[in-house]
């Protein structure tokens, strides 16, 4: 029997000060958007803060810091709700998926369609502020935010498209700062690719007993025993190619500093993650907000010192 009760067996959180203030009606809509939960936004958003520090000259722009912040919130509910719409069939036999607002019936397929339409919207009106060269970039984006709902059923390495798609914004940070793409965002984005590949995949493992049972796909039941090498390899990539971006843009020490630190932190992850404890895997998961800021702080001391 699927526990439908706020704890351990569901992914969404009962303690939640945003779901508690806000009205009745608005909370589904919240917790759809995944309001509550705001490591995904987060992790969305800080390619894009690398990549607007990166391209700077000093300080980056708190304008468009703010602008990136505003449409990784919107995109990444607008994204949320769309996997719910396509996977809310798949989310009424799992556990921890059985409780959000689509599969319970608190909101319809119909409302879930507008809320994304309205949250689609809202991301537009922040990326008109751009220049047209992003403009065009952030719209061509949109595809890989279309299909990667449905790469689950489809190939074991859903992951990959969803690092292309979670790390759009190392180009489009460049491109809103300089109006082109050049070889040190191209490897960033890249870097980051790897580095949702090993996140991602840790996070997968919370439900590879669940994603066996309803029939879809992960990099955690590909690797499956192989996980922690292969990972291992995905975060070796991942710096190679930070430290390829830096050393592009001649950032100095700082930088450097940042990348030690980034490095200590995914060997802390591979070694010390138990893929058999939902619970310590989703830890492991979160703490990536915490070394992307260390890189992102670490490009900015680059830039401002020299």
């Amino acid at each position: 029997m699927i526990d439908h009760s706020y704890g351990t067996k569901t992914d969404i959180r009962g303690d939640s000060i945003i779901l508690r203030a806000a009205p009745a009606a608005l909370r589904p809509y919240l917790r759809l958007a995944r309001v509550d939960r705001p490591i995904g936004t987060w992790l969305l958003l800080l390619p894009g803060w690398w990549s607007i520090a990166l391209a700077s000259d000093s300080w980056p722009d708190p304008w468009l810091l703010l602008l990136f912040a505003i449409g990784a919130l919107v995109m990444r509910g607008a994204g949320c709700t769309l996997n719910d719409i396509a996977d809310r069939h798949f989310d009424a036999k799992v556990a921890r998926t059985a409780t959000r607002p689509i599969p319970a019936g608190e909101v319809s397929v119909l409302q879930a369609f507008v809320f994304m339409g309205t949250l689609c919207l809202v991301g537009l009106v922040i990326l008109l502020q751009f220049n047209a060269f992003a403009i065009v970039l952030g719209v061509a984006s949109l595809a890989l935010v279309a299909v990667y709902p449905f790469m689950k059923r489809i190939t074991y390495w859903p992951q990959a498209c969803l690092g292309l798609t979670f790390n759009w914004g190392a180009l489009l940070g460049w491109a809103t700062v300089r109006g082109d793409l050049e070889a040190p965002a191209i490897a960033l984005y890249v870097g980051g690719l790897f580095w949702t590949l090993g996140y991602d995949t840790i996070y997968a493992h919370q439900d590879k007993e669940d994603d066996v049972l309803v029939g879809v796909r992960s990099t955690a039941l590909r690797l499956g025993e192989q996980t922690k090498p292969i990972v291992s390899g995905f975060y070796a990539m991942a710096v190679a190619l930070f430290l390829i971006a830096g050393h592009a843009s001649g950032l100095g020490l700082s930088y450097l500093v940042a990348i030690v630190l980034v490095s200590i932190h995914f060997t802390w992850q591979v070694l010390f993650v138990d893929l058999d404890d939902p619970k310590d895997c989703l830890k492991v998961f979160k703490s990536n907000r915490d070394l992307a800021l260390i890189l992102f702080v670490g490009i900015v001391f680059a830039q401002v010192l020299g």
